[in-house]
């Protein structure tokens, strides 16, 4: 019998030759790596403008950048910044069955908004909600001033008119959107 080599490698293992290595100049590679990273960070800003422009530290950043490169920047959103000045429901003095709306608010954001989607609450003598609507600015304003941003420290009167609901109708809410 034949004695078998204590330390001998499976022929899978064996190395052929020593690798090459690249000998030539760095610097191609990383310039490369950084306009590839560059190129990423653009596209992640344009691909969430929307989100970053909510945001008052991101937005200067979100429409410098659009303004370079030609896209739009979202209006502003913050429904928060929206002061009502005066509300009135009333029943419609022409018809039964149908109530008066009338309001008037004031954009107190930094920015301008979008026109905001107003929210109407009628509550019954027990705090309970009777009916509900959401406007959207088309439903209680022309055509030429839903084109406009509603600018910033701009005053709107919008005057409407909904179904009395059948429950009588004590109190009511209004709220933006």
């Amino acid at each position: 019998m034949q004695a078998r080599p204590a330390h001998r490698r499976p022929t899978f293992a064996r190395t052929i030759g020593t690798p090459t290595r690249f000998h030539g100049p760095r610097w191609p590679w990383i310039v490369a790596v950084g306009l590839l990273a560059a190129l990423l960070i653009l596209q992640l800003l344009l691909l969430q403008r929307a989100e970053l422009a909510a945001s008052a530290r991101w937005r200067p950043v979100i429409a410098s950048v659009c303004a370079a490169l030609g896209c739009e920047v979202p209006l502003w959103h913050q429904p928060a910044a929206y002061t009502m000045l005066a509300r009135d429901v009333r029943p419609a003095s022409a018809a039964s069955g149908v109530l008066q709306v009338s309001a008037s608010f004031r954009n107190d954001a930094p920015l301008p908004q979008a026109w905001p989607v107003l929210y109407l609450q009628l509550t019954d003598i027990n705090g309970q909600a009777v009916a509900a609507t959401m406007l959207q600015p088309a439903d209680y304003h022309s055509d030429a001033a839903r084109e406009a941003p509603f600018a910033s420290g701009q005053s709107a009167s919008v005057s409407f008119r909904i179904a009395e609901p059948a429950t009588p109708i004590v109190a009511f809410n209004f709220d933006f959107r």
